[in-house]
């Protein structure tokens, strides 16, 4: 049943909304009122309405309300009683009445553009400011990480440039050193662009893991240049010259070790493949 409370009238007669819900408590909601005690037990006196005479919708009209005056009210003559269909059950998050849509992503499709659908599809609603949306369970979790990664990568760069300051004592070179990042990371983007993946938690990993082998590589040019300027007495150009033969093999090979062993994870098959294969695609791609 469903009870719509004129509250102009109750208002008028002095009855408040929670007088009403008292009311109806004390008749359907099985509210305790006393506790007989025995030797051997103890026995709970519940306040319940008698519908033996009166059943179904009729029961409400037999409830009974005291106005501000003592006077004795019927509950029909300030609420219109009607049945509807009700849910069984209500949902709560945060004490707040919530309704749950689930949706799948489709093939060829990333978790990103299906809340960005859902997104706009929202601005289209035109939903009255009493109804909030939020997003819960794996997209929401989607959403933080996202949200922390790019602070993540700022802050391991910042660290990166304060310890690689203090080793070489200038603010240069650790600029020269990091310079090396944009296009490695590019790289990575656009093979998993490519591959159609998604830039998840596993992917972002291996980016991380691109950022140090990359600026190992720019660190062993770049010690080895500024010691043969420093001891040898080369120009720049010449030192980076000789730093970029001397050290192209050491490069080469711990490049072609990390690319090889990054293959298996971008071409793995079977099961959890798919949550390994973003790792390998950042890595062999940047």
């Amino acid at each position: 049943a469903y009870v719509n409370v004129d509250r102009d009238s109750a208002s008028r007669l002095g009855i408040s909304m929670a007088d009403v819900d008292n009311a109806l408590y004390n008749a359907f909601g099985q509210r305790l009122i006393s506790t007989i005690y025995t030797q051997a037990n103890q026995y709970r006196v519940v306040l319940e309405h008698n519908t033996e005479n009166t059943p179904g919708l009729a029961a409400l009209d037999t409830i009974r309300l005291t106005s501000s005056d003592g006077g004795v009210v019927p509950l029909s003559s300030i609420a219109k009683i009607e049945q509807r269909f009700a849910p069984l059950s209500i949902n709560h998050l945060d004490q707040f009445p919530v309704t749950t849509i689930s949706f799948n992503v489709p093939d060829n499709y990333s978790l990103g553009d299906a809340v960005q659908a859902i997104m706009d599809t929202e601005k289209t609603l035109n939903l009255p400011v009493d109804i909030t949306t939020q997003f819960q369970g794996s997209t929401l979790a989607f959403q933080s990480a996202l949200g922390s990664t790019v602070w993540l990568i700022v802050a391991a760069v910042v660290a990166m440039y304060i310890v690689l300051g203090i080793l070489y004592e200038s603010f240069i070179h650790p600029i020269t050193i990091l310079s090396t990042l944009p296009t490695a990371g590019v790289g990575a983007l656009l093979a998993l662009l490519i591959a159609g993946s998604e830039l998840d938690v596993i992917a972002i990993i291996g980016i991380i893991l691109l950022i140090g082998i990359v600026k190992k590589n720019a660190i062993m040019m770049i010690d080895f240049a500024l010691a043969a300027e420093r001891e040898q007495g080369m120009s720049p150009r010449e030192a980076i010259y000789q730093a970029c033969l001397l050290r192209f093999r050491p490069i080469l090979m711990t490049t072609l070790a990390a690319l090889l062993g990054a293959l298996p994870l971008m071409l793995s098959t079977g099961v959890g493949a798919e949550l390994r294969r973003p790792l390998g695609i950042g890595m062999v791609g940047g």
